[in-house]
Order: structure tokens, then C-alpha cells, then sequence
């Protein structure tokens, strides 16, 4: 098992490449605990993965280091090992999914390293690399399942109670499980008394399910935009290390993600990519009621979100928390109704993007007509007021 030792030693090896990030206080995620956010987006190359990937680099012998290093991963882990083997002028060959977003894909270039693309998932690119690294005989840096990146991973845990001690509960996504595992060695090491929490995406929920079957079982497929944690299976060393440390694994889904990212966007200035901001998700949706009044530090975990997704996830966001809303009305087709209904929906204070109007079918009055109205609404509440106050006019709303 790993020692707390090592932990230390890679946070002194890690202050060559690291930001410290800082713990930012959360108000529109403290409706019933004091949350705080350790903002891991804002690290060098975006993530955290930067921690586990240099260190695991850093202490390979020279002999090693020769042979140069392969890694795979779904393009946060590819940017840490690209860094770790520049700094230390290693050759490096990586290998992502193709489902990587660009983004990810062309800062891991910028690194120097090079980028084998392999078709389908995480685990895809997983085989990919295995096989390479039996033909070549290079370094394999795993995304996850080892315990110098463990270690590295775990730094967080070390400047989360350096930086707050009273901390009673910390929330951390989960994908094949070294970040959880890093941070909850190092907690429960030095704090006992501090719960530590997984988050996982529903579509992806390989160490969840494991957890609370009691061994290990992979996923069929994944299905998430939160690429950064859809691995179908946890590893190995991660699945122990999670199911003896952590106090409770729980999932969310794509939708509830979107809204937290729309959140900490409007609320906290902050970008966050879909497996980011699993955490922050788990606490706004109560997945997590165990947390109720304690002081709590959600791990943002990384800001690398493709930006040609960015705007479908903020619609998203926008519709699952009844920011974004659209009503179907059926009408009679005659002057002066539209005016009568925008009146209706002026009067309460939302803001209308778009109108579809189609006349009626053969089922329908001859005079009949539709509309389709989008609005900008506050939440779901203002959206029922005017739903109730247009059917207090007289139309026919769904």
C-alpha cells in the first residue's frame, strides 16, 4: 500500500511544473453545506493530471528515460505526460481516442509529443498502447492505475488540508480512479475524521457499480460527453485503494453535469469540462445529503471542454435548470393573438428568442393554428407562472 512518504516526495518533485491552486469559496453551491472549490482547471495544462504524469516520469531511472515513454488517454493525461517528457527531453507516443475532443488533442502536440489517433474509446487506446509497448519496450505512464501517478494525484490532498484543516468532506470525480484514490489516501492518512466522496457519470459508472458490488465489474460501453472520466473499466490498484478509502461513490447525469458547468460559469467565473465539474454537480443535485452543514471542498478537476461542444452543453445546462424554456399553443389564426400572447409573456418578465407559427392539421378547428414560443425564463417556477397565465387568458397551452 502506498506511504504518505511518497506522497511528500512527489509534491517537492512537482514544485518544478505545479500551481498551487487555491480553495475558492462556492456561495451558489452552498445552499445546504459550505462548499469550496479547489480549482484544478486553472493548473498547468488544464487539469490535474499534469500531478500523477510528471511525477511518474520524474522517477524513471535514466535507463528508462532512454527508452522513452507511451501513455493513452483521452487527452488530459496526454497533455501531463507531453509535459513531463519535454521537460525532461523524453521522447513520448501517445495514444487517445478519436472521440478526444480537438482541443485536448492539439495542446498534447504542442508538447512536443506525438499523437496516434485510435478509433473508439479510452479503453480502445488502452489496447492500442499495451500492444506498443510490448513491441518497443518503451515506459508505459498508466492514466490511473499506478501508484507513482496515485501519489502524485494525491498532492491535492496534501495542500487541500494544508490550506483548510477544519475541512469535514471532500467531493472528487472519478473516472478509472487515481485521482480518488490519491486524495483519499492522503485525507485519511493525515484526517481520519474527513469524509471523501467519488462522483462518477451515470453513463460511466464502472467504479460505482464495483464499489458497491464488493469486486470488479466493467461496463458494456459508456455513454457521456464527460470524456475525461468514460473509462468502462477501474483499475486494479484504484479499485482497492477506492473501496477501502472512500466513504461513498454516487453518479450524475450529462444533464445535471451541463448545469453545474453553466453554473460555475455565471457563478464563479470558471471554466469546467464535463468530468470537471461531476463534483460540483453531486453537490447542487443532494446527491450527496451526508454533506448537509459541513465544510466541504469540490475538486474542479479540469477546464479543457472543447469549445464546439461548449455551446450545446450550455443549452443543456440551461434547459435542465428551467433557464431556457418553450411552450406549444394552439390558437385560433386571427388578428391580434400573437400580440395578446406576447403581452401575456412581457408582463411576467421572460424574454422571447424565438416563434414557430404552423397552421392546424385535419384533426384540428379549420381556423386552428400553432405556436411554438422559446423563452429565456429565470427557472422553472417563472416558466409555470406563465403557463398558468396564458391558460388564465384562454389558450390551450403544452
Amino acid at each position: 500500500m502506498l506511504k504518505i512518504d511518497r506522497f511528500y516526495d512527489a509534491r517537492r518533485e512537482l514544485r518544478k511544473v505545479l500551481r498551487h491552486t487555491p480553495l475558492i469559496p462556492a456561495p451558489r453551491f452552498s445552499t445546504n453545506a459550505e462548499v469550496y472549490i479547489k480549482p484544478e482547471n486553472l493548473q498547468v495544462t488544464g487539469s490535474f493530471k499534469v500531478r500523477g504524469a510528471y511525477y511518474k516520469i520524474a522517477t524513471m531511472t535514466d535507463a528508462e528515460k532512454s527508452r522513452g515513454v507511451i501513455a493513452c488517454s483521452a487527452g488530459n493525461h496526454a497533455q501531463g505526460v507531453a509535459l513531463g517528457s519535454q521537460v525532461n527531453n523524453i521522447p513520448a507516443r501517445i495514444f487517445v481516442p478519436s472521440t478526444a475532443p480537438i482541443s485536448k488533442v492539439e495542446a498534447t502536440k504542442r508538447y512536443g509529443a506525438e499523437v496516434v489517433l485510435i478509433d473508439g474509446i479510452y479503453d480502445d487506446a488502452y489496447a492500442a498502447a499495451c500492444a506498443e509497448v510490448e513491441k518497443t519496450g518503451a515506459m508505459f505512464v498508466h492514466p490511473f492505475d499506478d501508484d507513482d501517478v496515485i501519489a502524485g494525484q494525491g498532492t491535492i490532498g496534501l495542500e487541500i488540508l494544508e490550506d483548510m484543516s477544519s475541512v469535514e468532506a471532500v467531493v472528487v470525480p472519478i473516472g478509472g480512479g487515481g485521482l480518488a484514490s490519491g486524495i483519499a489516501i492522503a485525507i485519511k492518512t493525515l484526517n481520519p475524521n474527513c469524509k471523501v466522496y467519488g462522483v462518477q457519470a451515470a453513463g460511466a459508472p464502472s467504479m460505482s457499480e464495483s464499489y458497491h458490488a464488493g469486486s470488479i465489474l466493467a461496463t458494456a460501453s459508456v455513454k457521456t460527453f464527460a470524456d475525461g472520466i468514460a473509462v468502462k473499466r477501474p483499475g486494479d490498484k484504484t479499485y482497492d485503494y477506492c473501496s477501502k478509502y472512500l466513504d461513498d461513490i454516487v453518479t450524475v447525469t450529462d444533464d445535471e453535469i451541463a448545469t453545474a458547468i453553466v453554473m460555475l460559469m455565471e457563478g464563479q467565473k470558471l471554466i469546467a469540462e464535463g468530468a470537471g465539474a461531476t463534483a460540483l454537480a453531486a453537490i447542487h443535485f443532494n446527491k450527496l445529503p451526508q454533506i448537509k452543514g459541513k465544510k466541504v471542498v469540490a475538486l474542479l478537476s479540469g477546464g479543457n471542454i472543447d469549445v464546439t461542444i461548449l455551446s450545446r452543453v450550455i443549452h443543456r445546462g440551461l434547459v435542465t435548470s428551467g433557464r431556457y424554456s418553450e411552450l406549444n399553443i394552439e390558437l385560433l389564426d386571427r388578428p391580434g393573438e400573437l400580440t395578446r400572447i406576447s403581452s401575456v409573456i412581457s408582463s411576467l418578465g421572460a424574454n422571447v428568442v424565438r416563434v414557430n407559427h404552423t397552421r392546424g392539421n385535419v384533426h384540428n378547428d379549420v381556423n386552428a393554428c400553432f405556436l411554438q414560443i422559446a423563452m429565456e425564463t429565470r427557472d422553472f417556477a417563472h416558466f409555470n407562472d406563465i403557463k398558468d397565465a396564458l391558460q388564465k387568458a384562454g389558450y390551450s397551452v403544452n
